[in-house]
C-alpha cells in the first residue's frame, strides 16, 4: 500500500461502501437509543427529580472519559496488530453483552461501571472500523463514503423511536432488541467485507517529499482544529435547544424540539450524499466543508436576532442542516490527510477527542456565559468558531489534493 492513504488503492463497490455505512450506522444505533432514552429512564427509576439530573450527567463525563481513551487505545492497537475486523467484533461482541446485563444493574454505582466498560467495548468496534475505511475506501470515493455515512445518526434515531413503540418490548427487552439490531447492522460488513488491510506496504518509487509529509501533518491539523470548532456548537445545541426555545415562549413543548431535530437529520443525509458525490466527480474534497461552515454562521446569527419560536426553528435548521453535512463529509475525507499509514487507527482515535471533549465542557461553558450575555451572546461566538472553521479549511484548496 502507498503511504499515502487511499492511494492506489482499486476503487470498491457500492455495495462494499453501503456495508461499510451500514456497519458504522451500528455505533449510532447502539448509543442514541441508550444514551437518550434507555439509560435516562432507568437512572430515573433509582433517584427522584434532579438528583437524576445529576447523575446522568456523572454517568455522562465518565463516559466521555472512557471513550475518549477507548477509541485511541484500540484503535491503535489494531494498527500494531495488524488486524481490524477482529478488534471491531470484540468490540462488537462485548458491547452487546454489556447492554443485556443492564437489566441486573441495581444501583447507580453499577450503571456507572457497566457504562464505562460498554463505552469500551463501543469504541473496541469503532476505532478499528474507522481505520478501516481509511485503509481500504480511495480517496476518489471518500466523498461518496461521506455522503452514506450521513445516514447514521438519522438510522440511530429511527431505531430510538422503534424500540419505545408502546407494546413492541418491555423496558428490558428494549436493551436485547438495541443489542440484536447493532449485530445486524454490523456483522455483514466484518464478514463479507473482505480482507482487511492495515499495514503500509513499501511504495513503488521514492519516499514521499519531507515537504509532502509536513503539508499532511498541516492538514491534518486543520482538520482536527476545524471540527473541534464546529463540535463545540453542534454539542451546545444539541444539550441546550430545548432550553433556549423555552426562553422565546414558555408554552413550547418538547416534542416539537424532537421533531426539529428528526427533520433536519432525514433532510441533511440525501444533502449530504450528492454533495458527497459532487466532491469525488469535481476532485474538491474540501470545498463542501468550507461552504457548510460559512452557512453555520448565517443560522447561528438568525438564532441570536429570533423574536419568535419560528423564527428560531427555521435558524436553527439553516445551522443544524449545514453542520450535519459537515459532520459526515468531514469523517471521511479526514480519512485522506492522517499522515502515518501504520497509525491510522491512533490518529482516528485522536481526532475522536474532537467528538467527546466538546461534550465535557460546553454544559459548564454555556452555563457561566448564558447569564452574562444571554444564548444571543453564546450564539455570536459560536459563530465567529464557525468562520474561523471556514478559515483553516479554506488552506486546503483544490489544488493542495495532489500534495495530500
Amino acid at each position: 500500500m502507498p503511504d499515502t492513504p487511499g492511494e492506489g488503492q482499486p476503487r470498491r463497490s457500492l455495495w462494499f461502501l453501503v456495508l461499510y455505512a451500514l456497519a458504522w450506522a451500528g455505533g449510532s444505533i447502539a448509543y442514541v437509543p441508550f444514551l437518550t432514552i434507555l439509560l435516562p429512564v432507568r437512572v430515573a427509576a433509582l433517584v427522584p427529580g434532579e438528583q437524576a439530573i445529576v447523575w446522568l450527567s456523572a454517568i455522562a463525563f465518565c463516559g466521555a472519559i472512557s471513550a475518549s481513551v477507548g477509541h485511541i487505545l484500540f484503535g491503535w492497537l489494531s494498527d500494531i496488530t495488524g488486524s481490524r475486523r477482529l478488534w471491531s467484533g470484540l468490540g462488537l461482541a462485548l458491547s452487546c453483552v454489556l447492554l443485556l446485563i443492564v437489566p441486573s444493574a441495581h444501583s447507580l454505582r453499577a450503571i456507572v461501571i457497566i457504562v464505562v466498560l460498554w463505552q469500551l467495548g463501543l469504541n473496541m468496534m469503532l476505532a478499528p472500523l474507522a481505520a478501516w475505511g481509511a485503509d481500504c475506501v480511495p480517496d476518489g470515493q471518500k466523498g461518496l463514503l461521506g455522503g452514506l455515512l450521513a445516514f447514521a445518526p438519522g438510522l440511530g434515531a429511527l431505531t430510538g423511536a422503534l424500540v419505545t413503540i408502546p407494546g413492541l418490548a418491555s423496558a428490558d427487552g428494549r436493551l436485547t432488541v438495541v443489542a440484536a439490531v447493532v449485530a445486524a447492522a454490523v456483522l455483514p460488513a466484518l464478514l463479507l467485507g473482505g480482507r482487511t488491510v492495515t499495514r503500509a506496504a513499501p511504495a513503488d518509487g521514492p519516499p514521499p517529499a519531507p515537504s509532502a509529509q509536513r503539508f499532511r501533518r498541516s492538514a491534518a491539523l486543520r482538520m482536527w482544529a476545524a471540527r473541534l470548532l464546529v463540535q463545540v456548537a453542534e454539542a451546545a445545541l444539541f444539550s441546550f435547544l430545548y432550553l433556549w426555545l423555552r426562553s422565546i415562549d414558555p408554552t413550547v413543548e418538547d416534542h416539537l424540539t424532537a421533531r426539529v431535530f428528526s427533520m433536519v437529520l432525514v433532510l441533511s443525509a440525501p444533502a449530504a450524499l450528492l454533495a458527497g458525490r459532487w466532491a469525488d466527480q469535481r476532485q474538491q474534497p474540501f470545498l463542501p466543508l468550507v461552504v457548510c461552515t460559512l452557512v453555520a454562521p448565517l443560522g447561528l446569527v438568525g438564532m441570536a436576532l429570533a423574536q419568535s419560536v419560528s423564527a428560531g426553528i427555521v435558524s436553527y435548521a439553516v445551522f443544524g442542516f449545514s453542520t450535519s453535512i459537515f459532520l459526515a463529509l468531514h469523517s471521511a475525507q479526514t480519512l485522506r490527510t492522517l499522515p502515518d499509514s501504520n497509525r491510522r487507527g491512533r490518529d482516528l482515535g485522536l481526532f475522536n477527542l474532537t467528538n467527546t471533549m466538546p461534550s465535557l465542557v460546553m454544559p459548564w461553558f454555556t452555563l457561566a456565559l448564558v447569564p452574562w450575555f444571554g444564548f444571543s451572546g453564546l450564539f455570536l461566538l459560536f459563530a465567529a468558531l464557525a468562520l474561523l472553521a471556514a478559515l483553516l479549511l479554506r488552506g486546503l484548496s483544490s489544488g493542495t489534493v495532489r500534495e495530500i
